[in-house]
């Protein structure tokens, strides 16, 4: 893969992301004010972490890409949980919210791109 297609990736992993986390966020319960909330958060950071994990997997392999996926992933984890503390009102805590949501699409993902990529 080449950087061309670094756009088209981060569409996939949004896509995916944005899916399997409203779906989650609903299955929890949330408002529709909340599950837009949910996919702007996202917006923000999956972008983010795709690009950046990619990148770092390109230049400097696979042992780096992981290491960096799970920094990254720790930092999109608290970003979240802080912006979901600020702006929602959910029955859950919102570090609980965060966990539960970046959990649930990691592994959902990764078993999707695994069959598929």
């Amino acid at each position: 893969m080449g950087i061309a297609e670094l756009p088209k990736v981060m569409a996939w992993c949004l896509a995916l992301t944005l899916l399997l986390e409203v779906f989650a966020a609903a299955a929890l319960g949330l408002r529709k004010r909340d599950l837009l909330f949910v996919v702007l958060v996202n917006v923000i950071t999956n972008p983010v972490l795709v690009s950046a994990t990619t990148l770092i997997c390109w230049f400097y392999g696979m042992r780096a890409y992981y290491v960096s996926l799970a920094v990254f992933e720790i930092a999109a984890f608290f970003t979240e949980a802080l912006l979901y503390k600020y702006a929602l009102k959910p029955k859950l805590n919102p570090f609980l919210l965060s966990l539960i949501l970046n959990v649930f699409s990691a592994m959902i993902g990764n078993v999707i791109n695994g069959i598929f990529f």
